[in-house]
């Protein structure tokens, strides 16, 4: 299976999935069932964002994602 996996491209598809959810519209749903449209749709973009901003490598094949979660650093210049 890793013979043929690029990477980037899907690092890529991650970054297309995200955005996707961002612009998804709202479907006619209201009260709870909006709510939850809401938040799932937050956590598919959390998720997929995330993803798409790891750095992939493959080694032996193992796929290993690395994704940085410290706070940035303040721009002081």
């Amino acid at each position: 299976m890793s013979e043929g996996l690029d990477l980037d491209a899907m690092l890529e598809r991650f970054r297309d999935r995200a955005e996707a959810v961002r612009k998804r519209n709202l479907p006619p749903v209201g009260g709870e069932e909006r709510r939850l449209f809401i938040a799932q749709a937050q956590a598919d973009y959390q998720d997929f964002a995330m993803l798409g901003d790891a750095e992939a490598s493959l080694e032996d094949g193992i796929l290993t994602l690395t994704i940085d979660l410290r706070p940035s650093e303040p721009d002081t210049s």
